[in-house]
């Protein structure tokens, strides 16, 4: 890379962070102007897009998927179904209602797309918070924070813990064993922040219709049929790197959102344009842009500066490099987009173990996967940082934005100082939590 594309490149991330930040212009758009600029330039090669389609096209691929089988489960009402029943078991109690939110939404989140999940859920939210006769802003706040926080559980979960993941090459099962339990307890800490940041809910108490009739199933057959896609694809999540054709996570939500067209085809319930037509593809194009100005990025050669500048500073203290990440990625992702954010943390902390001498040159590959288990606490903090970080403000996750849109819909605006005041208590808060179990699985995996 030239000179003039090096500061190109520089000005062109920078100017597309700061666009999105001040909401000058559709994320989605400034994120393809940027890449448009660094393509008329030439600062990519036919090489550079091989190497974004192999290193980020399974984020994109398990994001889509999640994202078509969650919308086939659409018509079934499903969703007005759990409603039903989630109102009859808050009792007219905001405390059980805001406990029953964590119980309703985690399981979801685990196996589906944060943002198309809180799209599932929201009408259940809206109509719960009308019930009970409370503000819906807390509630649908602590809904996108809760689905992030849920992406924690699973290896799936969220795109950028199976960026992480997938980078050393963590299978679906290997992570429940080694990580699980963290997102668990960042998740648990949620429940002693709730009376305190969401007190007027949580003491809220409000008599119910003596009936509450169950809203009906609908499609039947159709309902089962999509259940049981959702189950296939969450068993081959779970065994399908065992298979004697071994199936990763991406390929097995493209699988399962291949199934759940099939069964919606077959069915005649609705077009399949129509549920194409719904998939979020704003979101997918905004992280395929943001992939492409990271892989641009990292060309500049800056990261390597940065993976020196570690090792000098820290020599080869894993510990403290893992709790610099957690907090530097949880800070970044605030306020950027986790999964780019993460992305490049992953190549700067490759870089690190290769000058650490922990592991070859090769290991800067992506298909390296002979990562010593002394390496996982950085790995580790790093997705529990990205992950995280996203609770902290308005822009700092997806499921927030989709979240925000929601409220205002219903004449609820939720500004960003709003979410801030719940988000960043709660991100610090499993940050700690987080920063316990890095330093638990340190001593772990062998000082």
């Amino acid at each position: 890379m030239t000179d003039l594309q090096t500061i190109i490149t520089f000005v062109v991330f920078g100017g597309v962070i700061l666009v999105i930040a001040l909401d000058l212009l559709d994320l989605a758009l400034a994120a393809l102007l940027g890449v448009s600029t660094l393509i008329a330039f030439g600062v990519f090669t036919r090489q550079d897009i091989l190497n974004i389609v192999r290193t980020f096209g399974g984020s994109l691929a398990l994001l889509f998927g999640g994202m078509v089988v969650a919308r086939t489960l659409m018509p079934t009402g499903l969703f007005d179904y759990i409603g039903s029943i989630f109102l009859r078991a808050t009792q007219g109690s905001g405390k059980r209602f805001l406990l029953g939110l964590v119980v309703l939404i985690a399981p979801l989140c685990a196996v589906l797309p944060n943002a198309t999940t809180v799209v599932l859920v929201a009408p259940i939210i809206i109509r719960v918070a009308s019930a009970l006769k409370v503000d819906l802003v807390p509630p649908l706040v602590l809904t996108a924070i809760v689905s992030n926080s849920a992406g924690l559980l699973t290896l799936v979960g969220d795109p950028a813990t199976f960026l992480v993941g997938n980078s050393i090459g963590m299978t679906f099962t290997q992570y429940l064993r080694q990580v699980s339990l963290g997102g668990l307890l960042s998740l648990l800490a949620l429940l002693p922040l709730m009376p305190l940041l969401m007190g007027n809910i949580w003491q809220a108490k409000c008599a119910l219709p003596a009936e509450l009739k169950l809203e009906p199933i609908k499609h039947r057959t159709f309902a089962a049929a999509s259940l049981l896609v959702l189950a296939v694809m969450v068993l081959l999540f779970l065994f399908g790197d065992s298979l004697p054709v071994q199936i990763v996570p991406p390929s097995a939500a493209i699988i399962g959102s291949s199934l759940a067209l099939l069964s919606l085809y077959g069915t005649k319930i609705e077009p399949i344009d129509k549920v194409l037509n719904d998939i979020d593809w704003k979101t997918l194009i905004f992280l395929a842009c943001m992939f492409c100005l990271v892989e641009a990025f990292t060309k500049t050669g800056v990261l390597r500066g940065l993976s020196q500048n570690l090792y000098g500073r820290f020599g080869v203290d894993r510990l403290t490099v893992a709790l610099v990440m957690l907090a530097g990625v949880g800070l970044a992702s605030s306020f950027l987009a986790n999964i780019p954010v993460v992305a490049a943390m992953i190549l700067l902390i490759k870089g690190y173990f290769v000058v650490a001498g922990l592991v070859p040159e090769d290991a800067l590959g992506a298909a390296y996967v002979e990562w010593p288990v002394t390496t996982l606490p950085v790995f580790v903090a790093m997705m529990f940082g990205g992950t995280l970080g996203g609770n902290g403000t308005l822009i700092g996750a997806s499921a927030n934005i989709v979240c925000a849109g929601i409220s205002a819909r219903h004449g609820k605006p939720l500004t960003f100082a709003m979410f801030m005041r719940y988000g960043i208590p709660i991100m610090l808060c499993q940050l700690a939590v987080s920063a316990l179990y890095v330093l638990g699985l340190y001593y772990l995996t062998g000082r």
